[in-house]
């Protein structure tokens, strides 16, 4: 590599400091204000373990159903012929740029008491899922399964389908091919996009609350522990904060190496 694409030209240099700073700095001052001489006692007050142990228990269910049907949806978008594929992906990502709030509104007129399909629930089985905890882990699956979509799909239209091909031309059928073949060529690109679903899922907040309330022990997440805890003791909000903060840096550092590998590989000729 040459000195000049070593340096960076001062217009550009410039807004990329402030950029890192206007990113940055607020985490700084997250760990800059945390009581640390109080840290334990306030990850051990009462509620604060139920929080957490509902965010990661309905996290990981959200992955876990994103998986199922996520992982079929973004076959059919990368690998079939089938009519309407553009307006499907559409519909697809709308919950990435939908408010979360809406999403929660939209969700609760589908599956509450009076809703599409809540109503026909309630009276054929008396099931009601507004304000419980299947309620915490539809309302994340809503907002995260796109991001698992999205990257798998982007893997597999990256991975090389005549190894697909071959498969089938020795008598394989479409299904086997999928199995024995498609998905441990994607299993990296699916590994990513249920990491990054589950930290969507972690922290998700506004459909959360509109969709599930927001009941200790039974659908109060982390995000709503921080949010009630910020109107009565900032220190503990900060506290849950810095949880979350270690949850996503975490999260980072799994997704490094599928990253790096990324940029290895473009670098290939």
């Amino acid at each position: 590599m040459s000195r000049a694409e070593r340096s960076v030209p001062a217009p550009l240099l410039i807004p990329a400091v402030v950029a890192v700073a206007f990113l940055v700095l607020p985490l700084v001052g997250l760990l800059v204000r945390t009581p640390w001489s109080g840290l334990w006692p306030q990850l051990t007050a009462p509620g604060v373990g139920e929080a957490l142990r509902l965010s990661l228990v309905s996290a990981t269910l959200a992955t876990a159903v994103s998986l199922v049907l996520g992982v079929p949806l973004a076959w059919v978008l990368a690998r079939s012929r089938i009519r309407g594929r553009g307006l499907l992906r559409a519909l697809v990502t709308v919950p990435l740029v939908l408010p979360p709030v809406v999403g929660g509104v939209a969700l609760f007129l589908v599956l509450g008491r009076q809703g599409i399909v809540g109503r026909w629930l309630d009276e054929a089985f008396g099931i009601t899922i507004p304000f419980t905890t299947t309620a915490v882990v539809i309302a994340e699956t809503f907002v995260a399964m796109p991001f698992l979509v999205i990257s798998v799909e982007g893997a597999l239209r990256a991975a090389d389908a005549r190894f697909e091909d071959a498969a089938a031309t020795l008598g394989a059928d479409r299904w086997t091919t999928f199995r024995r073949v498609t998905l441990p060529l994607v299993a990296p690109g699916i590994a990513a996009g249920a990491v990054l679903c589950w930290a969507r899922a972690l922290g998700e907040f506004g459909a959360t609350i509109t969709f599930a309330g927001n009941f200790p022990g039974t659908t109060q997440t982390m995000p709503l522990a921080v949010y009630l805890a910020l109107q009565r003791d900032p220190e503990a909000a900060i506290v849950l904060s810095l949880v979350l903060l270690a949850v996503s840096l975490a999260t980072l550092l799994l997704l490094r190496g599928r990253w790096l590998g990324r940029s290895g590989a473009g670098a290939v000729p």
